[in-house]
């Protein structure tokens, strides 16, 4: 199985009005999730346990073990993005009544779920994400998790919303103001229809 840079949903240019520039895109999505790609499948053609496996299957199989430290950095970014790209919306900030419901029932409200969101963003050290989760109990969550780490090799839930915190996913619009980045993407870039076709 040879791995591809999905496709955009929007065009490059069809955040701009709303915080993230099309440098941005094109450097974060053309370049840097292309080497991801690029580097899992240099790695599955030398390794002949991960052919044939899912993005999932090589997901679980190389977290946590040191000898496949770079298959799963490669391979977790790449999930990550993909996930990333969905969160994302030339329409976004709006939040469906459903999720919105359940926002309030775990959080006491929606505020008070951007804030955490914004904790886990804003104090994630170095490079890595922050997410929105839903618990094996169903209630919601913030987590946040280093590098190319997401909660589907933690097992901490599923996610719902994830937000890329590396450098290069903000640098070019907002230099090193990674609080109003996160502020930035709650409110007017984050597809919160994405989110909520995520829930169990």
């Amino acid at each position: 199985m040879t791995f591809e840079l999905p496709a955009l949903s929007y065009s490059h240019s069809a955040l701009a009005e709303r915080g993230m520039s099309q440098e941005t895109l094109e450097l974060h999505h053309d370049k840097h999730h292309q080497a991801y790609v690029t580097a899992l499948n240099g790695f599955v053609e030398g390794n002949a346990a991960l052919q044939g496996k899912t993005l999932e299957e090589i997901i679980a199989l190389s977290y946590g073990d040191d000898a496949l430290a770079g298959v799963f950095n490669q391979a977790g970014q790449h999930w990550n993005h993909i996930h990333f790209w969905n969160a994302l919306s030339p329409n976004g900030g709006g939040i469906p009544g459903t999720l919105e419901a359940k926002l309030v029932e775990s959080f006491g409200s929606v505020d008070d779920f951007k804030a955490a969101f914004k904790t886990a963003a804003t104090t994630q050290f170095g490079s890595g994400w922050a997410w929105l989760i839903q618990k094996a109990d169903g209630s919601l969550g913030v987590t946040k998790t280093p590098n190319g780490v997401n909660p589907l090799a933690t097992g901490e839930g599923t996610a719902l919303l994830g937000l890329d915190v590396w450098e290069h996913s903000y640098y070019v619009d907002f230099r090193n103001r990674r609080p109003d980045y996160v502020t930035n993407f709650l409110d007017t870039l984050a597809n919160y229809e994405f989110a909520e076709s995520n829930l169990a």
